[in-house]
């Protein structure tokens, strides 16, 4: 479709990741005539090469753990076995489906899409996309955003690899650096290392999945090492170089200077907002370091234009995008609707035992001066646990006093990533303690481990 096709849009959202594509849709369902810019595939970064393709990797890790574990439920079909190819194959067959998906929502809701690069072009409302301009009544920037490089080691996408070619790789390597130990690290070291790659993961902080409760980061540092994974937290990179087939670091950390070789290197050191070639200096859109600046409406500093995602910066996740993206257009026409609460936002990593948590950790508590009860459930006292197989991990509730407020909810083991949503939808509902007490849980459920967590915290546990 040409980008220019003579018409006027009440909406231009430029970038169809989860945060434009979504709001887009709701700017359609509100009556708005919507136009999304697009230069690659629909459903950005998370659809394509993140959220989507890397879960059917993680599923097949999964699944072939289970695998070589059948004989623990009174199973025999053989030796387990992978077609590396084929299971590239299928997730990237997965992020093709949910591409056309997209592609179907755009067509159901009347949006338009214009292929090419949009960007800004200074006065209200003119836009560019590629060479022609469109009339915008609004614009919504949802470019999303890129890995950060290492300073001084730019990617070759060959041995020095961002998340996007490890989803893809020709062939294993049989041996993997990876530099950064959060979400993205720890999922890729999981399903290598499941499938035969020898995994060393490195994270510059004291554990891994820093930003987690830190029981739950010990927890998952032991489940890893007894993978087989190495582990180095509190280490530096001093250096990092392809040198032919194979990578070279050093690393100092607790035990001294460390010299690791590769067959690649994963570099998973964060995210930077795409605030390049977007026209934000000629339509005087305020940025920093990487970010776009707005208010809590995520209005920019220039007149109809709004941004949301991970080009404003943390929390980095694509249902906080989403959630932005139908909160701006939302309040664009006039809608009575409550600020996105950034203290309930729930953040999930798919490697197994899966972690999942919600609001304050303990430490977090107990600095802003909570008077709290902490409460812990294993799942190796969970029957449904048990019967599953899956034993590793627990529930770890923090309740306010006197109140029973939830202040925060941390998860690791199985289906942790599902069970969550409980959590979730008590804080939004500003449930207390008692509340969660009060409502009966299925049995046998992996989610009667948040029951079991807050009764423990209370000194009502039955089953522990």
């Amino acid at each position: 479709m040409a980008a220019n096709n003579g018409k006027r849009y009440d909406l231009v959202v430029i970038g169809s990741g989860p945060g434009g594509y979504s709001g887009a849709i709701r700017a359609a369902q509100l009556g708005m005539k919507t136009a999304v810019v697009e230069a690659e595939e629909l459903g950005g970064i998370c659809l394509n090469w993140g959220c989507i393709p890397t879960k059917a990797l993680l599923k097949s890790a999964e699944l072939f753990d289970l695998m070589r574990r059948a004989a623990e439920f009174g199973l025999s079909a053989g030796e387990p076995a992978f077609d590396w190819s084929k299971v590239i194959q299928r997730s990237r067959a997965a992020a093709a489906r949910m591409n056309k998906g997209v592609a179907y929502l755009m067509k159901k809701n009347g949006i338009e899409v214009l292929r090419g690069r949009g960007r800004l072009a200074g006065p209200p409302g003119a836009i560019r996309v590629d060479d022609e301009p469109v009339e915008a009544g609004n614009v919504l920037l949802a470019t999303g955003g890129r890995p950060r490089e290492i300073p001084g080691v730019p990617f070759d996408r060959e041995r020095i690899l961002t998340s996007r070619e490890a989803m893809a790789l020709p062939e294993r390597p049989e041996r993997m650096l990876i530099i950064g130990g959060g979400a993205i690290g720890v999922e890729f070291a999981y399903f290598y290392a499941s499938l035969g790659t020898k995994v060393t993961l490195v994270e510059m902080l004291d554990r891994l999945l820093p930003i987690e409760d830190e029981e739950v980061s010990r927890e998952l540092e032991r489940s890893f090492s007894k993978k087989g994974i190495g582990i180095r937290t509190s280490t530096k990179v001093h250096s990092l170089a392809r040198d032919g087939k194979v990578v070279r670091t050093e690393l100092s950390g607790p035990k001294g200077t460390e010299k690791v070789e590769a067959d690649v290197a994963l570099v998973a050191v964060g995210v930077r907002g795409n605030v390049e070639e977007i026209g934000l200096e000629e339509a005087k859109v305020h940025n920093e370091k990487g970010r776009i600046l707005v208010d809590g409406w995520f209005r920019t500093s220039a007149e109809r234009v709004l941004a949301i995602g991970d080009v404003i910066g943390p929390p980095l996740l694509a249902h906080v995008a989403a959630a932005e993206g139908i909160a701006a257009v939302e309040r664009l026409a006039g809608k009575d609707r409550p600020a996105i609460d950034y203290r309930k936002i729930p953040a999930c990593t798919f490697c197994q035992p899966q972690v999942a948590s919600i609001g304050l950790t303990e430490r977090q508590a107990r600095e802003q001066g909570h008077e709290i009860k902490v409460g812990k459930f294993p799942m190796r006292a969970s029957g449904k646990a048990v019967a599953a197989g899956e034993t590793e991990g627990f529930a770890k509730v923090v309740i306010a006093e006197p109140y029973g407020e939830i202040l925060g909810v941390h998860l690791i083991g199985a289906e942790a990533t599902e069970v969550i949503a409980e959590a979730a939808l008590a804080m939004a509902a500003e449930a207390t303690a008692a509340t969660i007490l009060g409502t009966v849980h299925a049995h046998p459920t992996i989610a009667e481990t948040i029951l079991e967590a807050t009764g423990a915290a209370l000194g009502e546990a039955i089953n522990l």
